[in-house]
């Protein structure tokens, strides 16, 4: 949590806020969902800064890039701040400059008409050069802007027609999330009717708490995926169930709030076991102190699953990505090379370390390159 308290630090210098008040609050390991919703707040304070907001956006993706994640949904909610100048397109502008300034990899964030064909430059690494570290790292980035459900209707009309507009910046979607006990799903309903009419993908945090009118109506709206799905009763559970929605899944953030009491009984297993569509997701990996590495790890030794069941839960995600479609016949390219089934046999699984950085609030759909999956 140390770049938390560099960035409160900063600010306190400033006297934005004092440090001796909220630094209990960001150097707590273990926290509720209420207490995790607190930092979230804090975090909203120490990313109202546009210089703040690039520095993050650049570390973020540069962390997942030496990671060897080959595709990375960012999701952030647009902030305004009158005090400093601060609009939700000015928040935006600087989450995109953070973009262009990533020199550590190739980042694709703007997307090609599906006719254009991408080749040279604009393709993925060779398999091979990848595995031998010979080839420069490059990585898909898209962007979800977040409704917050403290937002009124026109606040959330605002995220999704600010999301139309940046549509050639890589924004392929909206996500509903905040805190669950805050807002009416009626107040959001409208923005995110205008935004999946309008084309923009719909993700939507859903059963983070027992709401059962809420998340009933939530799945009844048939987004194109939903996040957590930890307190569906057993009515919400089939309609899940029947209606095929993928789940994005983070097993780490789930155990570290409380919400999914262990790995034992968590729901990933039924719905693996059901063979309905899941992504491995980390939530925000500063707040839970994790990385997708680190997700892939603890499913595969929470679940007993081996390299080729690992191959293949990556490899399905690339379905349930929200990229355009030749995106997502990159990647499943990547997944067909034939010298692949001879990388299953290298090494021991998942020997890398936990990226330190990425003070962001953001929630994070990442598909691995094989090479992460390596055993």
């Amino acid at each position: 949590m140390e770049p938390y308290r560099e960035l409160a630090r900063g600010l306190g210098e400033k006297g934005v806020i004092v440090l001796s008040d909220v630094e209990h609050v960001i150097m707590k390991s273990d926290r509720s969902l209420t207490e995790v919703f607190k930092l979230f707040d804090l975090i909203h304070i120490l990313t109202t800064d546009h210089n703040i907001i690039t520095r993050i956006t650049k570390e973020v993706i540069e962390d997942f890039a030496s990671e060897n994640v080959v595709y990375l949904e960012l999701r952030t909610t647009p902030k305004r701040n009158d005090s400093i100048g601060m609009t939700k397109r000015s928040y935006m502008e600087a989450v995109i400059e953070g973009l262009k300034a990533i020199t550590a990899a190739d980042v694709d964030f703007m997307p090609c008409d599906d006719t254009d064909a991408r080749s040279g430059t604009n393709s993925l690494p060779i398999i091979g050069s990848i595995c031998n570290g010979t080839a420069r790292k490059k990585i898909y980035v898209r962007l979800l802007l977040s409704i917050d459900r403290r937002e009124t209707t026109e606040a959330a009309m605002e995220t999704v027609k600010l999301a139309l507009e940046l549509r050639q910046f890589g924004v392929v979607g909206i996500d509903l999330s905040g805190n669950p006990i805050v807002g009416e799903w009626t107040t959001f309903l409208p923005a995110l009717k205008f935004a999946r009419d309008e084309g923009l993908c719909i993700t939507l945090h859903c059963g983070e708490v027992p709401n059962p009118t809420e998340i009933r109506s939530m799945l009844d709206f048939l987004p194109q995926r939903i996040g957590h799905a930890c307190c569906l009763e057993e009515e919400e559970w089939k309609k899940l169930k029947s209606s095929n929605i993928p789940v994005e899944i983070c097993l780490t953030s789930n155990i570290r709030t409380d919400t999914i009491s262990s790995l034992d009984v968590h729901h990933f297993a039924d719905l693996y076991k059901g063979k309905h569509p899941l992504v491995l997701c980390t939530d925000d990996v500063g707040v839970f102190s994790t990385s997708l590495s680190h997700e892939y790890k603890l499913a595969a030794s929470a679940f007993g699953l081996g390299k080729f069941e690992m191959f293949q839960l990556a490899r399905n995600a690339v379905e349930f990505v929200f990229a355009e479609d030749g995106v997502k016949r990159e990647l499943r390219e990547l997944f067909l090379f034939p010298g692949f089934a001879a990388w299953c046999s290298l090494g021991a699984i998942f020997g890398w370390s936990i990226p330190k950085k990425a003070p962001y609030k953001l929630d994070i759909l990442a598909v691995a390159r094989p090479s992460i999956l390596l055993f």
